[in-house]
């Protein structure tokens, strides 16, 4: 809270204070998780701008650490530490400093996080709803009573890659690129005209894989070029990629209409209760269909409680800043004089929690309120 007057120091806690009283009132205990992190989870599954804008340090043991960009990493490493069975249903709320390099609107680079996670959740569906149904209740309690709520859903994204036939190892290619709308088209486009036509500037290398193993061409290329390793990839993993680009070569173009499928899907933007009516154009398999039956769910139990997915928007290309979600992801936006702002979101994130060592999978879903943000848009 440096640079702030004594009297909005107070004003900023009263309002945190009205989001809290939302959150404990529904059953989360308050946690105080860790301001230093290991840096590695945060550099791996955070969004390129959260990786960018990060502190990061090493600490005296040589290890890698930072200064945390948001919360919901620090509470699953508490809910990892202090449960004795990480799959055992669990609600936490928390509220604390986070740190980013600013490059925003009202975004200082130390800021107050308010949120909540929700870990094993029997009734996935409702807890989504739910979770979405107390962030919009604490947003109202501390006073905001104008925004705009939009949402995705990774999971019909993720149904209709399953439901596509084609090598497993580009499916995840394009999974990994759905934050990077310029990097996925291009992918998409590279496996519908066939890689065996395509020349880059390593293909006399992949050339020369039908005569030998990868990693003994790769360690011999390096050493005659005398090249450094970098960026953290070991000679393995360098291997591999090479391994791939030639299994690519001899994989069969991915159909025309397929790929047409995907651009259409991502396309589907609007009123989120109409958006089923655009799904059923989309040329899904099973899994799709049953995408579309969880989200019709959804919007079912959000209308339980007593909220109206009728002024609620979807975009299919909705996916948020980081890269740990799964599902359901949200944000809400309130307007300023400069602009649109976002204060506050959230979403499933079902594989985090075995990604950071759970030795069970842990289903979650949680939300974040950016308090300083909302406080500047209240004022």
């Amino acid at each position: 809270m440096a640079g702030k007057s004594r009297a909005e120091r107070e004003a900023l806690e009263r309002q945190n204070a009205a989001l809290m009283a939302v959150f404990e009132r529904a059953g989360f205990d308050h946690i105080a998780p860790d301001i230093i992190q290991p840096a590695d989870i945060f550099l791996e599954r955070s969004g390129e701008d959260i990786r960018a804008r990060t502190f990061v340090f090493t600490d005296p043991s040589g290890a890698e650490m930072c200064l945390r960009p948001d919360l919901t990493v620090p509470a699953c490493r508490y809910h990892l530490s202090h449960a004795e069975n990480p799959a055992a249903e669990r609600r936490y709320c928390y509220l604390g400093p986070a740190f980013r390099f600013p490059d925003e609107l009202l975004s200082p680079q130390e800021f107050t996080q308010a949120g909540l996670e929700w870990f094993g959740a029997s009734e996935s569906i409702a807890a989504e709803a739910r979770v979405l149904k107390l962030t919009i209740s604490a947003l109202e309690a501390a006073g905001l009573s104008r925004y705009r709520v939009s949402f995705g859903d990774l999971g019909l994204f993720s149904a209709l890659l399953a439901d596509t036939e084609m090598p497993e190892r580009w499916r995840q290619r394009l999974k990994h690129h759905f934050w990077r709308p310029h990097a996925f088209r291009e992918l998409l486009q590279s496996f519908t005209l066939g890689h065996a036509a395509r020349r880059t500037s390593i293909s006399p290398l992949i050339d020369r894989l039908a005569a030998g193993d990868a990693l003994a061409l790769a360690e011999a290329e390096i050493e005659r070029r005398n090249i450094p390793l970098v960026g953290g990839r070991e000679l393995p993993e360098i291997a591999q990629r090479l391994a791939n680009k030639a299994a690519d070569r001899a994989e069969q173009p991915l159909a025309r209409d397929k790929a047409e499928a995907f651009n259409a899907y991502l396309a589907i933007a609007g009123e989120a209760s109409g958006a089923d009516a655009r799904f059923a154009t989309i040329p899904g398999g099973a899994r799709f269909r049953g995408a579309r039956d969880y989200y019709a769910k959804r919007l079912y139990e959000m209308e339980e409680l007593g909220l109206n997915p009728r002024r609620f928007h979807f975009a299919a290309g909705f996916g948020r800043e980081l890269e740990y979600y799964t599902g359901f992801t949200f944000q809400i936006e309130a307007d300023t004089p400069h602009g649109p702002v976002s204060v506050a979101g959230g979403g499933r994130y079902d594989n985090l929690l075995s990604d950071m060592g759970s030795p069970v999978a842990v289903p979650a879903v949680g939300c974040a309120i950016h308090t300083d943000r909302l406080k500047a848009v209240l004022s």
